[in-house]
């Protein structure tokens, strides 16, 4: 169900995302279309489930019992729904948040704010840290603190505290076709080295080029569990990728994700494993897309869709 459009110049500098239009998900959360990136910022099934599912469960905030602090980075905060259900968790505990969001758009957290659906589903507490955040780009309550930094999150992830690692990355762009400078190697590997020991990347992606390269980042992979696993369309729901240097509470096993499956490994072996690459930090989407294609064409590994195809049947 559409709501509202809100339509701005999709070339203006401070519109970014271009047009905005909202509507509702299945489960009755708000959601935003990007008509310049032609995607939706959630699927279907919806925002605030699929935030729970990609993103709160996997983060195994429970398994945090031991440590006083707990340090959140938000790589495209959006309507806020991914921190949103963390901070939910958090705030209710003696624990000291340490929260940090990259955004390029001021409009969707505005949106949200301001839409009496969204408005609802919070306590108001975390209504009133998305107020903040949207008013002035701060928050604190108690002991616990964030800072959005508003940009394109390749350069303003330079502008995060020199010595601060994060025990969770929640990693939210829209596709690697779409985005894929937020998928590269080099800002993927930027947010590998931001990792406390036995901290985490979450994501729904499981592009075997965003997996190849968070694995050469020196990552372990898993695999979020699908909805349904005996659907061959529906294999993963997405990616949790770990810093492994020592064993540590946040790696213990869950049933929300699991090793990748041997289908899985050998996607890592086909010609979808190339990584996008932005040499420069700054590459425009055309020239990221076309290095990739022209690495594709001349890789010895085997095709996407012989891959498919052997394992369809």
């Amino acid at each position: 169900m559409i709501l509202k459009n809100y339509v701005y110049e999709s070339a203006s500098k401070s519109h970014p995302l271009g047009e905005l239009s909202s509507y509702l998900t299945e489960d009755g959360s708000l959601s935003l279309h990007s008509k310049l990136f032609k995607e939706s910022f959630h699927n279907t099934t919806g925002a605030y489930t699929e935030a729970q599912k990609k993103f709160l469960l996997p983060a195994q905030l429970e398994q945090t019992k031991d440590k006083k602090t707990i340090a959140i980075l938000d790589v495209c905060v959006g309507l806020g729904y991914n921190s949103g259900c963390l901070i939910e968790e958090l705030l209710g505990t003696s624990k000291n948040l340490i929260w940090w969001g990259l955004e390029i758009d001021m409009r969707p957290l505005e949106i949200a704010i301001n839409n009496h659906i969204f408005r609802s589903m919070w306590s108001p507490k975390v209504l009133k840290i998305f107020e903040e955040l949207s008013r002035s780009g701060e928050w604190e309550q108690n002991s616990s603190k964030g800072k959005i930094l508003w940009g394109d999150a390749r350069q303003k992830i330079s502008l995060l505290p020199k010595g601060l690692s994060f025990d969770l990355i929640l990693l939210d762009p829209f596709s690697p076709n779409q985005c894929p400078a937020l998928w590269s190697e080099e800002f993927l590997l930027s947010l590998a080295k931001r990792l406390v020991k036995g901290g985490r990347i979450t994501t729904y992606c499981r592009a075997a080029a965003v997996r190849s390269s968070l694995r050469r980042a020196g990552l372990d992979l898993k695999s979020l569990t699908p909805n349904n696993p005996e659907d061959i369309k529906e294999w993963s729901n997405g990616t949790l990728a770990i810093n492994i240097e020592s064993i540590d509470p946040l790696t213990k096993k869950d049933s929300n994700w699991q090793p990748l499956s041997l289908m899985e490994e050998e996607h890592l072996l086909t010609c979808a494993a190339v990584p996008y690459r932005d040499l420069t930090g700054q590459d425009t989407k055309k020239q990221i897309l076309k290095r990739r294609q022209e690495e594709q064409q001349n890789c010895k590994m085997e095709s996407t869709t012989a891959w498919k195809k052997r394992w369809k049947n």
